[in-house]
């Protein structure tokens, strides 16, 4: 009797595991959403915003844009990190989503340079950077949420949903622009119908609000907060930089390990869009396809590595990504540019998507696993976001700024590198979910 009342209990925290995760991964879906479809539709609202020029001089321009939308992302690490460890990370992820929506509503309804002339772009400026201050707090946010939410012994695997969702609101994105594709012409596409993926990104946000107002606070938040609560001076250190500047090897380990990840997973998921389609010259239908069914298989393995992470390690996952990026980046990326097949683009940028897969699907339970609860949001989000501002926001602007220049196969060299620097961190980095703060139960 009393073992079939402890499965009935099991059973029902793991529902209430699955419940909040999937409540938590619908938001983040959304919020990817709204920031890819920026990239996807950048093709047909470019010269909407910065008129004259070639296609290329016009994909620089709104590169750009993205680049700076990702300036924003350590300050919303910082602040919705700090508000994530102070009073909740479900406020937190309604506050992060909520920004969002506003972004991309204004982003929407804001006419052209042909219109309201200097005042498009710099409306398209100020949305980017309020899309990138939501973003930076959602990471950080939902990867500590998620990993604290998990079974234990089973927190890769759950927390890898957060790439799941992040790629899926990628391939929302492409395949909506697949459908607008298919009813529009590409003149009504440039025109306006570009403007229905983000009238769709801030209505499902809005929704998205009212979901996560219904998720529970994570234990390991709420055992924090009741210890804290009655301690003088304690509850302020929660989530402050003063405390993050105490575990100054666990923030290198979060760019070390983060450089190389970030750098190549915004080469292959935003930027080959462009690199197809300018360098290799397949179809703008035909490459936006290509990006949708390798990033369907991709998504797809992002919890399969997880599972396998609680089994063997997160670290032989890293090493993997590190090995096979350093020697193939290269070799991939130079195929791809010479290649007019669409098949063979499929496979070779599916290939790289699997090794980019050793990082993505780990990353966000490898970070959490670094720090005690009551700086882990702040801990998690703010080194992590400046290294993607850094290097993965600008991974399309070098690699735009190198092919003007005439010289685009150094970039594939530029990520090679990058990744190199990370495979160092990875071989000699401790195994963390052997020693994890999490399973320690570390405030």
């Amino acid at each position: 009797m009393t073992t079939r009342i402890q499965d009935a209990g099991s059973a029902r925290d793991e529902r209430r595991v699955v419940g909040n995760v999937l409540r938590g991964s619908i938001g983040n879906l959304v919020e990817w959403y709204d920031w890819y479809a920026y990239s996807a539709f950048t093709v047909y609202f470019a010269k909407a915003f910065f008129p004259g020029g070639d296609a290329t001089a016009q994909f620089l321009n709104t590169a750009a844009v993205f680049a700076v939308g990702f300036l924003m992302r350590p300050l919303g690490g910082w602040l919705l990190g700090r508000f994530a460890d102070r009073y909740g990370r479900r406020s937190a992820l309604v506050a992060s989503v909520s920004m969002m929506a506003c972004g991309s509503l204004l982003i929407a309804v804001t006419p052209g340079y042909s219109t309201i002339g200097i005042a498009a772009p710099i409306l398209l400026v100020f949305s980017r950077l309020l899309q990138g201050l939501s973003v930076g707090g959602e990471y950080s946010t939902s990867a500590t949420y998620l990993s604290e939410v998990a079974t234990p012994g089973k927190r890769g695997f759950y927390s890898s949903f957060q790439y799941v969702t992040l790629v899926g609101g990628q391939l929302l994105a492409l395949g909506l622009q697949l459908i607008l594709q298919s009813v529009l012409t590409d003149k009504q596409m440039g025109d306006w119908g570009w403007r229905i993926a983000f009238v769709v990104g801030a209505l499902a946000a809005v929704v998205v609000m009212a979901l996560r107002r219904s998720m529970d606070e994570s234990e390991s938040y709420q055992r924090v907060k009741e210890n804290t609560a009655n301690a003088a001076g304690n509850e302020n250190e929660r989530g402050t930089l003063r405390q993050l500047v105490k575990y100054p090897r666990e923030i290198l380990l979060v760019v070390g390990l983060t450089l190389g990840g970030t750098v190549a997973f915004y080469t292959y998921a935003t930027y080959t869009q462009k690199f197809l389609e300018n360098t290799a010259h397949i179809p703008r239908r035909t490459v936006t396809v290509i990006m949708f069914l390798a990033l369907l298989v991709f998504a797809i393995l992002q919890p399969l590595a997880g599972k396998l992470s609680d089994k063997i390690g997160r670290r032989k996952l890293l090493m993997f990504f590190g090995i096979a990026g350093t020697l193939l980046t290269v070799p991939i990326m130079t195929l791809m540019a010479r290649t007019s097949q669409p098949f063979l683009a499929f496979l070779l940028l599916l290939g790289a998507l699997v090794i980019v897969t050793g990082y993505t699907s780990i990353n966000a339970i490898v970070k959490a696993e670094l720090f005690p609860t009551r700086i882990r949001a702040i801990g998690v989000g703010l080194p992590y976001a400046l290294t993607v501002a850094i290097f993965g926001g600008t991974a399309e602007l070098i690699a735009q700024a190198l092919k003007k220049a005439g010289h685009e196969s150094l970039f594939f060299w530029y990520v090679a590198g990058c990744v190199l620097v990370s495979l160092v961190v990875y071989a000699t980095m401790r195994e963390t979910s052997r020693s994890s703060a999490l399973e320690r139960g570390e405030d």
